[in-house]
């Protein structure tokens, strides 16, 4: 009696809990068998892996500045064309660019060995010769933060904190700070240069690249990070108490302004008032591998969701627009060129895919009450996919961030994590990273949604922004 008394009084309480009333809403939402159908077409198509194949088979890696940037313009333009999208441009714009040279680390003492490495994005120079110097070990970032002004004079800081994998990801953002801000506190507390263990979840002897950014006034110092195998082994020559010597060559610099640009992509709607479906990734990469995952997968996952959507045979209510940002990795340049270009224009909603290829799990989104019918529709449309509708804001990423910032609606279609920071930045982010099925369930899930917000008979209008 008792049990069945605690089992009854559960349910009630499951019942009325404001989960199981989403549940109940989402259940009680009539799924859009078009809709559906283009979902579950996508899960046979394979046009995002071969623009992935493509794009990393012809043109590479794509780092902003590099010869392959404006390459990478010219082919997205003609593949874009080829299919079948309209007002397929480039829209031009300026960014400061920032390039590689030599680059190389070796131990000196107390046991000499070649390390690999690679120069993190704004990192400054060492001098001719490069640099050779004792080390100082930080466990964490924090540790790092903590040092006395000016106790690093004369010494590399060495910060070593590891990285955990985690389905949302969220440990690149918690772990990812000794990269982001690191080299600038280092170079405060009067370092000549830092190097850091790769942020990273892998344990191999690939390097991870990413970017950097010193504060107005603080002059850059040698910023490189160590593959995540190097730095262990830095780690266990700091516990035998001995002194640790590094030298360290970058012959990195910044060579000024440069041009890149946005290639942008339209499905045109049938209301112009209704606002603009705005989706994308962003078109360059790092240097290292082929920018498979990061974020040729990207481009290719939201510009085949939207054929399925152009080639069903029904002009959508809203102009789908697809954003291929030219430059994200170098610091953003290319969603903040594309929100100011576009500031006068009305978008109902902005997404970005930009986390590899792995299957979806959860969407997020800010819609607007009064759109509330759409969520609904979109959590059902989704659910076959094992897709679960999350409670949190949506981040919209760098590409859309800028977008969404203005009052945009933003919608994130989240991917697994859990091992995304194995490959990214790193020379294994190659084709062959790629999950053919479960880049299909992205394409799929994308589909369901442009579907779903291009052609809901609901406004979608701006969101009220906190002050």
């Amino acid at each position: 009696m008792m049990k069945r008394t605690l089992l009854a009084v559960l349910a009630a309480s499951a019942l009325t809990s404001p989960l199981a009333a989403q549940r109940a809403a989402a259940l009680a939402t009539a799924a859009d068998a078009k809709v559906a159908a283009l979902r579950d077409k996508a899960l046979t198509d394979d046009t995002a892996y071969k623009i992935v194949e493509g794009i990393t088979t012809e043109v590479g890696p794509r780092m902003t500045g590099t010869e392959a940037a404006p390459r990478a313009r010219a082919w997205s333009v003609a593949k874009l064309k080829a299919l079948g999208f309209k007002n397929v441009r480039v829209e031009t714009y300026q960014l400061p660019v920032w390039s590689r040279g030599t680059e190389s680390g070796d131990l000196v003492a107390p046991y000499a060995q070649k390390l690999h490495l690679v120069g993190l994005g704004n990192s400054g120079a060492t001098p001719a010769g490069g640099l050779t110097l004792p080390i100082v070990y930080f466990a964490t970032y924090n540790d790092l933060a903590l040092a006395a002004d000016g106790s690093l004079k004369g010494k590399i800081a060495f910060v070593s904190n590891a990285m955990q994998p985690t389905q949302d990801g969220s440990s690149y953002g918690s772990q990812g700070t000794a990269r982001f801000v690191g080299p600038n506190v280092a170079a405060k507390k009067g370092a000549a240069a830092i190097v850091i263990r790769s942020i990273g979840t892998d344990h191999g002897r690939g390097p991870h690249a990413g970017n950097t950014n010193f504060d107005a006034g603080v002059t850059p110092i040698p910023a490189a990070a160590l593959s995540v195998a190097d730095a262990e082994h830095v780690e266990r020559l700091v516990k035998l108490g001995k002194p640790v010597t590094l030298k360290l060559v970058l012959e990195d610099k910044q060579v000024g302004m440069r041009d890149s640009g946005n290639v942008v992509a339209e499905v045109p709607g049938t209301d112009p008032k209704a606002g603009i479906v705005l989706v994308g990734g962003h078109l360059d990469s790092w240097d290292l591998g082929t920018g498979a995952i990061d974020d040729a997968s990207g481009v290719a996952i939201t510009a085949a969701a939207a054929k399925i959507v152009m080639d069903s045979g029904q002009r959508p209510r809203r102009t789908i627009r697809v954003v291929w940002f030219g430059d994200e990795e170098s610091g953003g340049f290319g969603g903040a060129a594309y929100a100011k270009a576009h500031a006068g224009e009305r978008h109902a909603t902005a997404a970005e895919s930009d986390f590899g290829a792995d299957r979806v799990w959860r969407f997020e989104s800010s819609l607007p009450d009064a759109a509330k019918p759409v969520v609904d529709r979109l959590a059902v449309v989704l659910a076959p996919l094992g897709i679960i509708r999350g409670a949190g804001t949506p981040h919209g990423g760098t590409d859309v961030g800028p977008t969404i910032a203005t009052g945009v609606a933003g919608i994130d279609l989240n991917q697994s994590g859990l091992r995304y920071f194995d490959y990214h930045h790193t020379p294994e982010d190659t084709l062959d990273r790629i999950d053919p099925e479960q880049l299909r369930q992205n394409v799929a899930a994308w589909t369901a949604m442009i579907a779903t917000v291009a052609n809901a008979p609901e406004e979608i209008g701006p969101i009220v922004l906190e002050k």
